[in-house]
C-alpha cells in the first residue's frame, strides 16, 4: 500500500510542477511569449543629394581683371550658396577658376559712334567660362558651364519699400517678411565683403586712362556672372526619414520668404501680360530645424503689369506675381506671393514698391551732367581774341578748352588748348550739351531688363481658401425683400 500510495503521490505532482513553471514570471518574455515575425523591415529610401544641370552658380570677380587674350586666366568667388535638397554643398567664398573663351568685335555702328567721341578702343564682348571649384577642404570638383547672356555686370540687392509702421497681430507675419529681406540683403552684403574695392586713387586713374583715345580693357571688380552647369554635381545620398517626408506635406508657415532665382528672362521691351513666369527655389526653406521646401522646388506666376520704356526718359515698368508651388515630387499647391527683393545691375538703377512692381529709375546725377555740359558751352562762347598769340581771332583759350571738354572730353580739352579757333570750341561744347539733353530728358527712357537666373527673395503665404457657400434664408411670405 505504502508503494502504491508513493506512485500516486509522484504522478499528481507533476502537473503541479508544470503548472507553477507556468504561472511563474519568465526570463525573456519576448523570446518565450511572442511568436517570431516573419514581417520585414521596410526598405530604407535614400535621397540623392544631386545639384541638377542648368542650376546657376553666381560667380563674383574679386579683383578687376585686364583683359589681354584668348584662354587668359580668370578666377573669382561664389556669391551665393548651392544647396542639393537640403544640404549645403558649396558655400559662400568658394574659389572659383575659368578662362576667357572669346573675344567679340563691336558692330561697325558702335565704332563709329565711339570714335566721334575720341574713343578709338571700344570695349570688346568678353566670353568667359568656369571650369574648376575649390572648397575649404582642398578639393577640386570639375565643372562644366556657360554663362547666361545678360550677366557680367556689377550687380546690387534691391529689396522693396517698407510698407511703413505695422501694428496688431495680423501684421506679424509681415513684420517677419520684412526681417527676411533686410536678412536676404544683408547675405548679399556679406557676401559682396570678399570683393576687393578700389581706392579713390585707383578710380581715378582708372577713369582718366578710360578717356584716351586708346586705353586697355577691364573688367570691374565685383562683376557678377550666372554660370549654368552643363553636367549635374554629385554630392552623395542622405536618408529619406519619416520626419522629412511629412515636414514636405505640410504648407509654408506665415511670414515665410523663399530665395528662388528666375528661369524666365524677363524685358518691359518685350514682355506680354499674362506671360507665364518660373522661378526655382535656389536655397530650401526651413521652419526652424524643420524642412519644409527642398531645393528644386518649383514656384510659377505670371506677368500682371508691363509697360515698355518710351521717350522723354519715360522708363520701363514690371510686375509679375506667383500664384502656383510645385514640391519636386510634382505635387502642386495654390500660394500667394509677393516680391520682396531682386538682384539688378547698378546701372539699372531699380527701384521696388511695397507690392512688388518693379521700375527703372533714372539717375539723379543726369541733372548734374546735363548742367555742367550746358555751362561748358556757354563758357565756350564767351570771350574774345585778346588771348591770340598774333592778336588775330583766336577765340578765348578757356572757352575753347570748356567747349573742347563738353564735346569730347580730354582729347577735347587738349584740342581746345592747342586749336586757337572759337568757333570750334563753341561747336564742340554745342555738341557736348545737345548730346547731354537728347539723352537724358529727351530719349527713350530705360527697359527694366532681369536676366535668366537673376535671384529673388519673395514672401510666401498659402492661399486662402474661400469659405462655402451659405444657404439662402427662407423668406417669409409677408415680409417684403429690401
Amino acid at each position: 500500500m505504502c508503494a502504491v500510495l508513493l506512485a500516486c503521490g509522484c504522478a499528481s505532482s507533476a502537473p503541479a510542477q508544470d503548472d507553477a513553471s507556468a504561472s511563474a514570471p519568465a526570463s525573456n518574455p519576448v523570446l518565450i511569449h511572442r511568436p517570431v515575425t516573419t514581417t520585414k523591415a521596410p526598405t530604407s529610401q535614400t535621397i540623392p543629394l544631386t545639384v541638377p544641370k542648368s542650376t546657376a552658380v553666381q560667380v563674383v570677380l574679386d579683383k578687376e581683371v585686364r583683359i589681354h587674350n584668348v584662354g587668359q586666366s580668370v578666377r573669382g568667388r561664389v556669391a551665393e550658396p548651392v544647396f542639393a535638397f537640403d544640404k549645403l554643398v558649396v558655400p559662400v567664398g568658394t574659389e572659383v577658376t575659368g578662362r576667357i573663351t572669346q573675344l567679340k568685335g563691336v558692330s561697325g555702328g558702335r565704332r563709329t559712334l565711339d570714335a566721334l567721341n575720341a574713343d578709338f578702343t571700344p570695349p570688346r564682348n568678353v566670353q568667359i567660362e568656369f571650369d574648376d571649384l575649390q572648397l575649404s577642404d582642398g578639393r577640386h570638383i570639375p565643372i562644366h558651364t556657360t554663362v547666361t547672356p545678360g550677366s557680367g555686370q556689377v550687380i546690387q540687392f534691391v529689396t522693396a519699400t517698407d510698407r511703413g509702421k505695422k501694428k496688431g497681430v495680423k501684421d506679424i507675419a509681415s513684420e517677419k517678411v520684412d526681417q527676411k529681406k533686410q536678412e536676404a540683403k544683408q547675405q548679399w552684403d556679406n557676401a559682396m565683403k570678399q570683393v576687393h574695392q578700389p581706392g579713390k586713387m585707383h578710380k581715378i586713374m582708372r577713369y582718366a586712362v578710360a578717356e584716351l583715345p586708346v586705353h586697355p580693357q577691364y573688367i570691374d571688380a565685383g562683376t557678377v556672372y550666372f554660370a549654368e552647369l552643363q553636367e549635374p554635381l554629385d554630392f552623395g545620398t542622405e536618408p529619406l526619414t519619416l520626419e522629412i517626408a511629412a515636414s514636405i506635406d505640410t504648407p509654408p508657415p506665415p511670414g515665410s520668404s523663399v530665395h528662388v532665382r528666375l528661369v524666365t528672362e524677363l524685358s518691359s521691351a518685350t514682355a506680354q501680360k499674362g506671360e507665364e513666369v518660373e522661378a526655382v527655389l535656389s536655397q530650401p526653406l526651413f521652419d526652424g530645424t524643420r524642412l519644409i521646401l527642398p531645393q528644386g522646388s518649383r514656384l510659377k506666376g505670371s506677368v500682371v503689369q508691363v509697360r515698355p520704356a518710351r521717350h522723354l526718359s519715360r522708363n520701363g515698368q514690371l510686375r509679375m506675381v506667383f500664384h502656383e508651388l510645385v514640391l519636386p515630387d510634382g505635387v502642386e499647391q495654390k500660394v500667394e506671393t509677393t516680391l520682396e527683393g531682386i538682384q539688378a545691375g547698378k546701372g539699372q538703377d531699380v527701384k521696388l514698391d511695397s507690392e512688388g512692381g518693379a521700375e527703372a529709375n533714372s539717375p539723379k546725377t543726369r541733372y548734374l551732367a546735363t548742367g555742367i555740359s550746358v555751362a561748358l558751352a556757354l563758357a565756350s562762347s564767351q570771350g574774345g581774341d585778346h588771348d591770340a598769340p598774333d592778336g588775330g581771332a583766336g577765340g578765348n583759350t578757356n572757352g575753347r578748352i570748356a567747349g573742347g571738354a563738353g564735346g569730347f572730353k580730354l582729347v577735347g580739352l587738349v584740342m581746345g588748348a592747342f586749336v586757337h579757333s572759337q568757333p570750334f570750341g563753341m561747336a564742340m561744347g554745342a555738341y557736348g550739351a545737345s548730346m547731354s539733353i537728347y539723352s537724358h530728358f529727351i530719349a527713350r527712357g530705360r527697359d527694366l531688363v532681369f536676366p535668366k537666373n537673376t535671384a529673388m527673395e519673395v514672401a510666401i503665404g498659402t492661399h486662402a481658401s474661400a469659405p462655402p457657400p451659405t444657404s439662402p434664408k427662407p423668406v417669409d411670405s409677408g415680409t417684403t425683400n429690401q
